[in-house]
């Protein structure tokens, strides 16, 4: 972060301050405080961190952002509201830099999506990523307030649970290309349909750049239908070849994909070391993204070929004579077809998927876990094994299939049959919601595996 003044910042939130002062950084956590920093005094559900703010100064913090009044000694700048001003700050600073910045979302594969385009955009750009889960109205902000002078570009992801949010997210970012994966069921219990979705996300317009390059899944039945003359709308695709960025050829072969992206009457070879069809959209986005940042075509796919999956996002591991795919990070209804197209498309002697709930799905939820037990027979796998209260329904519906089915109360009981049922030559794919902790099975049969 550039150095800003007090002056300057509560000048900018329309807010007052004691003593004018310099800001190296911005912190929300006393236990990372930095010498010169502005603390800023979160209120949240089931704390308020305004009762830390003498603690903040006593660690070196050169001010605190409250809008309490204050009951220490020291700087301050005081607004109305310290977490809406926090994102109003870091979109005060963002306006400093003219620089290229991505703002993507999408109701799955944002995270990887985001990884990819990354790495395509550092092909040519010096530049920074969202980290971790900082993509809602606390974390956005400060991937914003960490652009300095070196910085060239920025691809920063935006999530959301309700209307209204990726419009002030995108306000701030205020981004110079958009780009949406998909329109999936995610959230779908706050916004009531797929269509409040759709219009949830499109919320990035708000602060996307008039005539900035639009990027959309044109495989997606609600995405392909958006047009708005105010901007340029480009689609990708693996399955409409009239899009403007489509893959072909596609292949997959021990743990890697390849494929040939038409674009603007131009081919290029793209390798990604990854499976899984949604992986070649992610990849094709990001391809597109770089395009439309001036990179070139063999720059972007040599940066694709890069990629490593990350913690447990569909990560392939070879486990003396067995696959396993660890998927645990997070579930949607959507991501879950993924993964058990993945798993379909996989070499192995027994397909074997582990599954468990999907979560905030609300009404839905019984319906979508049946969808994923008959996608798992119809995709001819040969074992389902799950838990939990929402999966009975994946298991009953699966039933149906000549899968064999096991559904087990608990993840004790599914990690002692799963052991004595998989053999050599299996592959199997491990995936739920992530409050669903499936990652303990997985560590489980490593474990016992090994030691086989």
């Amino acid at each position: 972060m550039e150095k800003l003044t007090l002056k300057e910042i509560a000048e900018a939130l329309d807010g007052s301050y004691n003593n004018d002062c310099e800001i190296n950084g911005v912190c929300i956590d006393t236990r990372k405080i930095t010498e010169g920093c502005l603390f800023i005094c979160i209120k949240g559900e089931r704390f308020d961190a305004h009762q830390f703010a003498a603690e903040a100064l006593e660690k070196g913090a050169a001010a605190v952002m409250i809008h309490n009044e204050p009951d220490f000694e020291g700087n301050y700048v005081k607004v109305s509201d310290t977490s809406k001003a926090l994102l109003d700050l870091g979109g005060y600073y963002r306006s400093k830099f003219d620089i290229p910045l991505v703002g993507l979302t999408g109701s799955v594969g944002k995270t990887t999506t985001k990884e990819f385009t990354y790495l395509v955009v550092s092909a040519k750009y010096n530049a920074i990523k969202t980290l971790g889960n900082l993509n809602n109205e606390i974390g956005l902000p400060r991937m914003l307030l960490s652009i300095d002078s070196k910085t060239e570009a920025a691809v920063i992801e935006m999530g959301m649970n309700h209307f209204g949010e990726i419009h002030r997210l995108t306000l701030a970012a205020k981004p110079t290309v958009g780009l949406i994966t998909n329109i999936g069921v995610s959230h779908i219990e706050n916004l009531g349909s797929r269509e409040g979705i759709l219009k949830a996300k499109l919320e990035l317009l708000d602060g996307l750049k008039k005539g900035a390059p639009l990027i959309l899944n044109g495989d997606n039945d609600l995405l392909k239908t958006v047009k708005n003359d105010d901007y340029d709308v480009r689609f990708y695709s693996v399955e409409d070849k009239s899009c403007d960025f489509v893959a072909n050829n596609i292949s997959e072969n021990d743990g890697a994909t390849e494929f040939e992206i038409s674009f603007f009457g131009k081919t290029q070879k793209v390798r990604i070391p990854t499976i899984g069809i949604h992986n070649v959209y992610n990849a094709l986005s990001a391809f597109a993204v770089g395009y439309y940042l001036d990179i070139e075509p063999g720059l972007c796919a040599k940066a694709l070929g890069e990629y490593v999956p990350e913690g447990m996002r569909q990560k392939t591991v070879k486990l003396g004579g067995i696959t396993c795919i660890e998927d645990c990070y997070n579930a949607s209804p959507d991501s879950m077809r993924a993964a058990i197209n993945t798993l379909a498309n996989t070499q192995g002697k027994r397909k074997i998927a582990v599954l468990s709930d999907m979560l905030e799905l609300g009404d839905y939820s019984d319906r979508a876990h049946a969808e994923v037990g008959r996608l798992v027979g119809e995709n001819g796998i040969d074992y389902l094994f799950c838990c939990g209260e929402a999966s009975k329904h994946m298991a009953k519906a699966c039933e149906e299939y000549k899968t064999k089915v096991y559904y087990f109360e608990n993840k004790k009981a599914l990690t002692e049959k799963l052991i004595g049922e998989i053999r050599d030559g299996d592959a199997v794919i491990f995936k739920a919601s992530r409050g669903m902790k499936l990652e303990e099975v997985i560590h489980s049969l490593y474990d016992r595996w090994e030691k086989k």
